[in-house]
């Protein structure tokens, strides 16, 4: 497997692992879902702790690119999950982070 897709794959992962471990906690808080959805949330948030360890690059780098990845996963995670369609301006939005997070994640370094 490529770095670059190994890397976009962790990313994604990342990403959905963390969205999930809020979302649980938020139909819990929000919906009147049972209190049991926290085990699950607390299991995916230890899965996003665990996965941002495994990126290859500095920490403080990672977490910078990640913020790019985490928006362009919320913005699917509000069509697929929450049946919301992004606007052309969400899109827009996502597409400048998802640009920036590969300028850090990709420029050459010595």
């Amino acid at each position: 497997m490529s770095a670059l897709l190994k890397t976009t794959l962790l990313f994604a992962l990342t990403a959905l692992a963390e969205i999930a471990g809020c979302y649980l906690p938020w139909l819990w808080l929000k919906r009147g879902g049972s209190i049991w959805l926290l085990l699950p949330a607390a299991a995916s948030l230890t899965l996003f702790a665990w996965l941002l360890t495994l990126h290859p690059t500095a920490a403080g780098r990672t977490y910078a690119a990640y913020g790019g990845v985490y928006i362009g996963m919320a913005l699917l995670w509000l069509w697929l999950v929450d049946g919301i369609r992004p606007t052309g301006w969400d899109l827009l939005g996502g597409a400048v982070a998802l640009a920036g997070m590969a300028i850090i994640m990709f420029a050459p370094r010595s």
